[in-house]
């Protein structure tokens, strides 16, 4: 194919996953007043299953009601005349996203497959299915751990005799940015087996930083969570968990090719 062909090309794909995104928009204005009350507002509520679980987590280990946290009290605030219907737009959007992904990444890998070896292909065989299983355990994830902790954190957090009084847009890019990020963010081993396979990064390199990557994780996991270690290491393992099946990716990948060259 010509240049301009693979843009023809491109153009079609792109146009289908759009598509695919207005889908995702109208399933989100159609279950509107759900996810804005109870999904996106879910968190800013003491009843909040992640807060009811660390409190009965805590009780049940002898922590008495030391893991019992709740949001801070606080009205949001909307300083612009457009402020709510830009909030609306936002998550209109970014649920549409989060919905339609598996077929908007599916339209993405359509243009690139062609472009693959048949051997390359059915070594990557389901790697949409598995993007998209990364990317609902990172929303998961970012949702009903780090978003409802980040916002008992900063909401609760002083400074000197100033009184928080978040807008409703802070409000909303903290929540999507944490969940929308780690969504991406378990894109982790995926992002390291085509790192590998392209010779930009080994095992041997992953496993010389895991110490850093350790302490990294740590200190996000202290920064996000109350004072106690238990909070700390609930939020860490997950990301440590990521980091060391990308080690194992990665060593896998390297054992094949130097076996295929063996055989070569």
């Amino acid at each position: 194919m010509s240049f301009l062909q693979h843009l023809e090309e491109l153009r079609k794909h792109l146009f289908r996953a759009v598509l695919w995104l207005v889908a995702g928009v109208c399933c989100v204005v159609y279950f509107h007043d759900f996810v804005v009350n109870d999904v996106i507002m879910g968190p800013r509520k003491p009843d909040f299953v992640t807060y009811q679980a660390f409190c009965a987590w805590g009780q049940k280990i002898g922590l008495g009601d030391a893991l019992c946290l709740a949001p801070p009290t606080m009205t949001l605030q909307s300083t612009t005349m457009a402020g709510n219907m830009n909030a609306d737009i936002m998550v209109c959007l970014v649920g549409g996203l989060i919905v339609a992904f598996p077929f908007v990444f599916w339209q993405i890998w359509q243009f690139i497959k062609p472009g693959l070896h048949r051997k390359e292909q059915l070594k990557v065989r389901g790697i949409v299915m598995y993007v998209s299983l990364l990317f609902f355990a990172g929303i998961t994830f970012g949702y009903f751990l780090l978003t409802p902790l980040s916002i008992q954190f900063l909401g609760n957090y002083t400074f000197a005799d100033v009184k928080a009084e978040p807008t409703l847009l802070s409000y909303l890019k903290l929540t999507t940015s944490l969940v929308f990020g780690t969504g991406l963010l378990f894109q982790l081993p995926v992002l390291i087996y085509f790192l590998t396979k392209i010779g930009l990064v080994t095992s041997a390199f992953l496993q010389k930083y895991r110490k850093h990557a350790f302490v990294v994780n740590l200190i996000l996991a202290a920064i996000l969570t109350p004072p106690d270690v238990t909070s700390q290491i609930v939020v860490a393992m997950p990301l440590l968990l990521l980091y060391e099946i990308s080690i194992f990716i990665s060593a896998r990948v390297e054992k094949k090719a130097l076996n295929k060259a063996a055989n070569q």
